[in-house]
């Protein structure tokens, strides 16, 4: 049994590439693009490896764009 709280991406600080590319629809490989833009404002990095997206910066990223 697997007693582990699950939170719907949509209410999620924080997400990774897959479920910012599930919660976006944009790809996966496209969105690691966009996050290694030295000016990429809605990546967070966690440690040495992990970088996560905060989605409220992603969703205003996103909102100010017409075209990726």
């Amino acid at each position: 049994m697997n007693d582990k709280i699950r939170v719907p991406i949509w209410e999620k600080q924080n997400l990774t590439v897959e479920e910012a590319a599930e919660y976006s629809n944009i790809g996966q490989n496209k969105l690691r693009a966009m996050m290694g833009d030295p000016m990429c404002t809605f990546s967070l990095k966690v440690g040495s490896g992990k970088t996560l997206i905060n989605r409220k910066k992603f969703d205003d990223f996103i909102a100010k764009k017409m075209e990726i």
